[in-house]
């Protein structure tokens, strides 16, 4: 005795089966902008606070050359000891950007120079036969 499902065909089936992959395509994408507003959610948060942090962090680096400065001003005159606190991070900032600077003459211009190398060996071998 055949059943329902038979009795139908292969044109029903295959119209089931691709509302079926259809629902589960649907389903998946609403699952996968869940999970990223999900975590642009946590993302935003984190930077947030990040920031919030580096705001208090440049706060307490202000008092604490204020705090030098008022050490220093107990042996030295006031403007003699911000002029050595002013001194030193001068001295700081100068040596940062002469290796933030090296640094980015090394990684300019960001053109991936060693993979172009091999992707035209590779070519060149391609062209004349070899593997």
């Amino acid at each position: 005795m055949p059943t329902r499902e038979a009795d139908q065909g292969v044109g029903p089936a295959a119209k089931q089966v691709a509302e079926h992959a259809s629902t589960l395509a649907r389903l998946e994408v609403e699952l996968a902008l869940l999970e990223v507003k999900r975590k642009v959610a946590a993302l935003g948060i984190g930077i947030g606070l990040s920031i919030g942090a580096a705001v208090l962090g440049l706060f307490a680096l202000g008092f604490g050359l204020a705090t030098a400065a008022a050490a220093l001003a107990i042996v030295l005159d006031w403007w003699l000891a911000l002029l050595i606190v002013f001194g030193g991070l001068a001295l700081i900032s100068t040596i940062l950007l002469l290796v933030g600077l090296s640094a980015i003459r090394k990684g300019s211009p960001p053109v991936p120079e060693q993979a172009i190398h091999e992707a035209k060996l590779t070519t060149e071998a391609i062209r004349n036969g070899r593997s």
